[in-house]
C-alpha cells in the first residue's frame, strides 16, 4: 500500500475560516476542493502550477485554481488554494486561500450579494461599479 501524504497548516485557524467562507459562499469550488483535490493531494497527486522549488528544503510550493464563476473571478479574482509540499516528510501544509481579503471578511460578517457576487463592506461601491460595468458589457 502506497504511503499517503498527511496534511497540516502554516495557520489552521486562519485556513479554516476561509474554507469555511468558501463553503458558505461559493459551494462550488469548496465541493471540488474537498471531494476531488484533497484526496488527489493525500495520494500524491500534486495539482496546479508550481511556483516555487525549494531544493534545500526538498519543498515544492504550487497554486491551484479552483473553478468558480467568471463574474466571480473578474471581480475579485480567482480563488486559489496554495499548499507546499514536503517530499521527504509525506506532509502537504496548506497555506493558505485567496482571494483572502473578501473570504475572511465573509467569515467576519455577513455579505451581501449583488447579481450573484459576493459584495464587499469595505469596497462595495467599487464592488457593484465593477459587476454593473461587466454585464453591461456582456450585454453588448
Amino acid at each position: 500500500m502506497k504511503e499517503a501524504y498527511l496534511f497540516d497548516y502554516i495557520d489552521e485557524n486562519k485556513f479554516k475560516k476561509l474554507e469555511r467562507s468558501l463553503k458558505k459562499y461559493n459551494m462550488l469550488a469548496y465541493k471540488k476542493l474537498y471531494f476531488d483535490f484533497y484526496p488527489s493531494l493525500k495520494e500524491g497527486k500534486f495539482l496546479g502550477t508550481i511556483i516555487k522549488n525549494d531544493e534545500i528544503k526538498n519543498s515544492l510550493t504550487y497554486e491551484l485554481k479552483l473553478p468558480t464563476d467568471v463574474l466571480f473571478s473578474k471581480v475579485h479574482g480567482d480563488i486559489k488554494l496554495h499548499y507546499v509540499v514536503y517530499v521527504n516528510e509525506k506532509i502537504v501544509m496548506l497555506d493558505t486561500l485567496t482571494p483572502e481579503k473578501i473570504l475572511s471578511e465573509g467569515h467576519q460578517s455577513e455579505l451581501v450579494t449583488y447579481k450573484g457576487v459576493m459584495v464587499s463592506k469595505e469596497n462595495s461601491e467599487k464592488d457593484l461599479f465593477k459587476i454593473n460595468l461587466l454585464n453591461m458589457l456582456d450585454n453588448k
